[in-house]
């Protein structure tokens, strides 16, 4: 009997090989072939995917906030107990692939009254077993619990390819919070520095005022000025509160023992990443391995709910020995095995394995268009990040003109006031288009920078802590956990 279940066995793995889930072929990318007309790249040779964050971001304060996000983010800590909890489900549905043997042991004692037992005695019996037995087990020739595998083993890479999307993300978002608290710091200081210099000139034109120099028109517009500069210091002080408390949210920790902060200036950030192919990103981006391994899931699905068309065979087996008394149950003769496979043949059930046919067709249906978003989104993302780069760098050199002529135009003012030549709203006019200037240009660096970072980001940069040496990674190999 064991040398029979043995060979069934054996003939089940070899015929379980089989799947009739459809061929898969990875669709077409909706995308143009190459990225809309852009500025190429000329600094940096190695891709975002090759380039690790710290050789991106130079700031060791930065570096510092982003290695204690990836630790303590509790965002990044439910992606990766997510990808625990879909390797715990592969193996499990892994397991039905394979014979699950039991040992078990069993044993029941009973007494018939002499009301109920024919001879007119009452009967006391018992009845003994030990051995190995196979729990059900189906025979998959049509392939179904195949297909259930290799749809568990998708969905499971898809969860860690997930994960490296939401590492991404999470360095990105850290980086920008942290560059906007930056900008909001030397905005505010600016804000600062402009308060203490229109007090002054306050203080001068009502001095000015109480001796008849100047008139209370010129008196109120300086007052105007002061409080303007008064309200854009404690707006920029909140918002700059409110950045340093997002970006604690994000590290996961209170922000203490860091290195030094340096101003949007000195940011060494690489801004010259070379782009690539469209076609690139189908590798470099974890969102389109997911979404793409998601896609392999809903086919195999397919294969699955064709498969229950056809029959179903289960095997249901038992070997060991049995005896009436405990004693009795290692002596010769006490072998015993039991042998049940089951056949069950679809005959009529309602429409239900049709429907669920249908089913698993439209959610594979809604698996391509989730992937050939993903890749049009990526590719916006992308040209996005590129049409912003050339432009942002013209719109700072032009701001930095700006800021220096408007600080000429202030200094002429101040003569002109002071040789008796222009009145004192030319003075005031200067000092609240400098202050603007000055604002803007902090701004405009700002979204270089923060432009950058998601250039990086979208282009698949974020993965690796240090630059690689070799070729850019490409997809994890479909693998069993």
């Amino acid at each position: 009997m064991i040398k029979q279940l043995t060979l069934t066995l054996i003939a089940a793995g070899v015929l379980s090989g089989c799947s009739m889930a459809p061929k898969y072929s990875r669709p077409d990318a909706p995308v143009a072939a190459t990225y809309p007309e852009h500025r190429a790249a000329t600094g940096n040779q190695l891709s975002a995917a090759e380039t690790g964050w710290r050789d991106f971001f130079h700031d060791a304060r930065l570096q510092a906030l982003i290695a204690r996000s990836l630790a303590n983010n509790r965002d990044l800590r439910v992606a990766a107990l997510r990808i625990e909890e879909a390797r715990a489900q592969y193996n499990i549905v892994q397991a039905d692939r394979v014979p699950n043997f039991n040992g078990t042991a069993t044993g029941n004692r009973g007494r018939t009254p002499a009301s109920v037992n024919q001879f007119g005695q009452s009967v006391v019996t018992s009845n003994y077993q030990v051995g190995v037995s196979l729990a059900s087990f189906e025979l998959d020739f049509f392939g179904r619990v195949k297909s259930l595998s290799d749809s568990a083993l998708a969905s499971y890479l898809s969860t860690e390819e997930a994960r490296l999307s939401a590492q991404l993300s999470l360095i990105s978002e850290v980086a920008k919070a942290y560059l906007n608290e930056r900008a909001f710091a030397e905005q505010e200081e600016l804000a600062r520095r402009t308060l203490e210099s229109r007090t002054k000139g306050y203080e001068l034109a009502k001095q000015r005022f109480e001796v008849g120099a100047s008139s209370a028109l010129d008196l109120q517009q300086s007052e105007v000025l002061l409080q303007t500069a008064r309200v854009a210091q404690n707006s920029m002080a909140r918002q700059r509160a409110q950045a340093w408390n997002a970006l604690t949210v994000l590290v996961g920790q209170p922000l203490v023992d860091l290195p030094d902060p340096q101003p949007l200036s000195a940011q060494d950030i690489v801004t010259e990443l070379p782009a690539g192919l469209p076609s690139d990103l189908l590798t470099q981006r974890p969102d389109i391995r997911s979404a793409e391994q998601t896609l392999l899931a809903a086919n195999a699905n397919i294969g699955a709910a064709r498969a229950a068309f056809f029959p179903r065979i289960s095997l249901t087996a038992g070997v060991g020995t049995a005896s009436n008394t405990l004693d009795g149950l290692f002596e010769s003769g006490s072998r015993a095995w039991t042998f049940a496979p089951q056949l069950v043949l679809p005959i009529f059930q309602g429409g239900a394995n049709i429907a669920n046919l249908n089913l698993t067709e439209v959610r594979k249906n809604i698996a391509v268009a989730n992937y050939e978003k993903t890749i049009q989104v990526a590719f916006q993302e992308v040209a996005d990040a590129l049409v912003a780069r050339g432009l942002l760098d013209e719109q700072i050199d032009a701001q930095q003109r700006v800021q220096r002529a408007q600080a000429e135009r202030m200094k002429l003012a101040d003569l002109r006031f002071e040789n008796g030549i222009s009145s004192s709203l030319d003075v005031l006019d200067a000092q609240r288009e400098l202050f603007s200037a000055e604002q803007e240009l902090v701004q405009v660096r700002l979204l270089r920078l923060t432009n950058a970072v998601d250039l990086y980001r979208s282009l698949g940069g974020g993965l690796q802590e240090t630059t690689a040496t070799a070729s850019a990674p490409t997809a994890p190999a479909t693998t069993a956990p």
